[in-house]
């Protein structure tokens, strides 16, 4: 077992973590091209921990053009064992208001423009995301939001869209309605299905901004209003980063929910009949399953 490092994703408004110690921005070059930026490692409160800004410094990846498989496989390759992903994101439910974190379990994915596996020709390999989020990891960043002051709702749905823009009032309506959405944001996906491939316990923190467009005393979704919570939100979020040590130190075992033996049965191409070249490029992702003596 991998001793417990936290790589965090951050999302809109979160470019930083304050208090790392000995923090130096590193580049991380991989097969998959550059990550969104350089990755901020550092020592927090004794716990090794990794952080991307998922939109780069500055905010110069739209949702699409984020490098999703860039910046899953430069935190495996550091050695991250869980990764917390922190988004914004939309609500489809009344009780879910702007300021509140959502722990997502569950996405429908509705992207269509990006690379949503490290897998292909030459290595094909099928995960299971039914269950698409960490349990345990969940628990713990749910404990951490409480204690930044946060209201947490245990549990969502995300519905990830493309974007860049925001939904029509006819799209807002059949993902509440028809679809049983709880909240929808434009990063969730492929992030959660790229950390199951490489065997990352992951947990994602939806920030909610805004209520998208269904509520009837809410309007079309407002920029500025959006990020003047987006603010209020990121402050929290980084409280909420700087508890989580205290809560995921100690001797680490295998996880209980088999985040990390995602790939046990999951490669289907027979040994002889894969591609080196793929191969090479998978040795931090699936180095565990395709270096073994099974395989």
């Amino acid at each position: 077992m991998t001793d417990t490092m936290i790589g965090v994703i951050g999302g809109s408004g979160i470019y930083d973590i304050e208090g790392l110690e000995g923090a130096e921005w590193r580049d991380v070059p991989g097969p998959f091209g550059a990550p969104s930026d350089r990755i901020l490692t550092g020592m927090l409160d004794g716990m090794p921990m990794a952080f991307l800004p998922r939109h780069g410094r500055g905010h110069v990846h739209s949702p699409s053009s984020v490098p999703y498989r860039a910046n899953i496989d430069a935190l495996k390759r550091l050695g991250v064992s869980d990764v917390i992903s922190i988004g914004a994101c939309g609500s489809f439910r009344e009780e879910m208001a702007p300021g509140d974190f959502v722990i997502v379990d569950q996405y429908i994915d509705r992207t269509v423009a990006r690379e949503k596996s490290f897998f292909g020709p030459g290595c094909v390999a099928h995960v299971s995301v039914a269950n698409p989020t960490c349990p345990r990891l969940g628990a713990a960043c749910a404990t951490a939001a409480e204690a930044s002051g946060s209201r947490v709702h245990r549990g969502g749905t995300y519905l990830a869209m493309e974007g860049p823009q925001f939904s029509t009032l006819a799209e807002s309506r059949l993902y509440r309605e028809a679809w049983g959405c709880d909240v929808i944001g434009m990063t969730g996906m492929p992030e959660a299905k790229l950390a199951r491939e490489a065997e990352l316990c992951y947990a994602s923190i939806a920030m909610i901004t805004d209520y998208d467009s269904w509520h009837p005393d809410h309007g079309e979704v407002d920029v500025t209003a959006i990020i003047a919570t987006l603010m209020g939100n990121a402050a929290r979020g980084k409280v909420m980063v700087r508890a989580l040590p205290a809560l995921l130190r100690g001797a680490r075992t295998p996880c209980p929910h088999g985040c990390d033996r995602a790939l046990d049965h999951a490669i289907l191409t027979a040994p002889e009949h894969r591609d080196a070249a793929m191969l090479a490029r998978l040795d931090a992702v699936a180095g565990r399953v395709l270096n073994g003596p099974a395989h």
